[in-house]
């Protein structure tokens, strides 16, 4: 057990928490959300012991253990994989570490016996002789292959060293788990591998995650931060939305009523109060009137783009005809004869581990990359919308204010007109007039959408869009891409992006493409499917 009691934060003059007391107990998983800047992970900081709160502790039962998600990537660089991941429990570690170097001297005295006969009875409570065939079953199970266990850290990718860490923390069943964006960096297959080891994991879990899904399926409670307060659900995300926008429905209808009769008694004032023979009535109801209050009935704080895309003109039958395309990259071919046909109304997803060769395909779909062979074309009735996975060329240097670099792609030029689409993406007022050179990751991304939206094309192509974004705005990214009448070829991370949005999958395999109408899950669940994909990728 895990908990805050009198918890506030401060910076400067802004209030992140006040007086914050929550119970976080065994067997639950805790998802952790909030608009950005609500503090998400500067509490768990809090509660890893990382970052001192102004008023307040945090209390953990004694004898129980904590471990959390390093972020670090480099920090284990000079570390063999495998006892990276042992690191995650300290106490077992430094016990390896004080045994090594006793049995290594070469005056071994008898103090160093009893020494020795000490740490090997720790050593065992500790479960140390399963500790290498523990790391190596979660390395293998978020897909780091045996021949990288006993290599240093700093040889593996990025991708891999996520994966490692993540290893690192889940190692030695912790009685409390603090995971800050497990998800990020993570396959399908590790996705869906961390969910099922979460699920069944039997002590505390406290997890930040901009996955809905992934929320959805480990998710006992939801942890809402708004306002400055903490507030516990019981319930996985989407049971959080829909009874949180249910109350707030609810408490408008009432205050509705309110409001009618406030109305109803604002008219009588005006119209009778100069009148003598109704000016006692009228001075009462003025009384009732002060006494009737609204219900403080604060909106959340988290602000919803609105993103939604309007085709110019309806795209006839032909679409896209890709024949053949290959493409090596840096000695790999990435691209090995793909041929598939786009057709009206398709909303594809593009999946598969190798992100290269999904963004290499839209860049040459888009033009901005040319194939070693093969031919696409586009029907002459469509046009395009791109939103590419690295936007940096957009905005590094451009020294211009968010008007007018989304001016340079509007056919009208108005401000307001300007600023209308901006607003929608959630730059009003001055935001609007922000530099484009220094814009966050999450404010890069939504002015591509805004300049996705002035576009009007009938073919969207989208790579990981859903990145950098919070829960709000991959919501509306979300339903803008549903509510779309045209065509969509996109790749995303996001499970229940994909599910709700695609209604064909296509994977790039090393050995070809596997292409199948049918949903995200559908595709997913068809054992023939992983089979035939399974012997693609020998």
């Amino acid at each position: 057990m895990i908990s805050a009691v009198n918890v506030s934060l401060r910076y400067g003059g802004r209030k992140l928490f006040e007086d914050v007391n929550i119970k976080f107990t065994a067997g639950n998983c805790y998802g952790i959300i909030g608009a950005n800047g609500a503090g998400k992970s500067t509490f768990m900081k809090i509660l890893a012991g990382e970052v001192e709160p102004n008023t307040g502790e945090v209390i953990i039962e004694p004898g129980k253990r904590l471990a959390v998600l390093k972020q670090d990537h480099f920090q284990f660089d000079e570390y063999e994989v495998l006892k990276t991941v042992i690191m995650g429990h300290k106490r077992l570690y430094e016990i390896m570490e004080e045994k090594e170097a006793l049995y290594s001297k070469a005056d071994f005295t008898d103090e160093d016996g009893i020494r020795a006969s000490e740490l090997e009875c720790e050593f065992a409570d500790l479960n140390g002789w399963e500790a290498e065939s523990e790391a190596a079953t979660l390395l293998n199970g978020l897909g780091i292959k045996e021949e990288l266990h006993n290599k240093l850290m700093r040889d593996l990718t990025g991708a891999e060293k996520v994966k490692v860490l993540l290893a690192q923390a889940l190692f030695g069943n912790p009685d409390i788990l603090l995971l800050d964006e497990p998800t990020n960096h993570l396959d399908i297959k590790s996705i869906r591998w961390l969910e099922n080891f979460l699920m069944d994991y039997e002590n505390t879990v406290l997890v930040i995650s901009h996955d809905r899904h992934f929320l959805n399926k480990v998710c006992t409670h939801i942890v809402d931060i708004d306002y400055s307060k903490i507030q516990l659900y019981v319930g996985n995300y989407d049971f959080w939305y829909e009874s949180s926008q249910l109350a707030l429905q609810m408490a408008k209808e009432q205050n509705k009523k309110k409001e009618e009769q406030i109305k109803q008694l604002q008219d009588f004032i005006a119209r009778f109060s100069a009148n003598a023979s109704k000016s006692k009535q009228a001075t009462s109801r003025k009384k009732l009137l002060e006494k009737i209050t609204l219900d403080d009935i604060k909106p959340s704080s988290r602000r919803y783009p609105f993103v939604g895309f309007k085709p110019d003109r309806e795209a006839g039958n032909d679409l896209l005809k890709v024949e053949n395309l290959t493409k090596t990259i840096d000695g790999v071919k990435v691209l090995d004869n793909i041929s598939f046909v786009v057709n009206k109304n398709d909303k594809i997803a593009f999946v598969g581990p190798n992100e290269i060769a999904k963004t290499t395909l839209f860049k040459i779909l888009m033009g901005e990359m040319e194939a070693d062979s093969g031919s696409y074309k586009w029907g002459i009735t469509t046009s395009q919308a791109y939103f590419p996975k690295d936007n940096s060329e957009y905005f590094d240097g451009v020294d211009l204010n968010l008007v007018d670099w989304l001016r340079q792609y509007s056919e009208e030029k108005a401000e307001s007109f300007i600023r209308g689409f901006l607003g929608r993406m959630l730059f009003s007022g001055e935001e609007a007039l922000k530099s484009a050179k220094v814009l966050s990751g999450g404010e890069k991304v939504r002015c591509m959408l805004a300049k996705m939206m002035l576009s009007g094309a009938n073919v969207l192509v989208l790579d990981e869009p859903t990145n950098h974004l919070d829960l709000e705005s991959i919501t509306a990214v979300n339903n803008g891409l549903i509510n779309f009448t045209g065509t969509v070829l996109f790749t995303s991370h996001d499970h229940q992006f994909v599910q709700t949005v695609a209604n064909r999958i296509i994977e790039i395999t090393p050995n070809g493409i596997m292409d199948r109408q049918m949903t995200y899950d559908e595709y997913l669940e068809d054992e023939e499917i992983q089979r035939q994909l399974e012997e693609m990728y020998k």
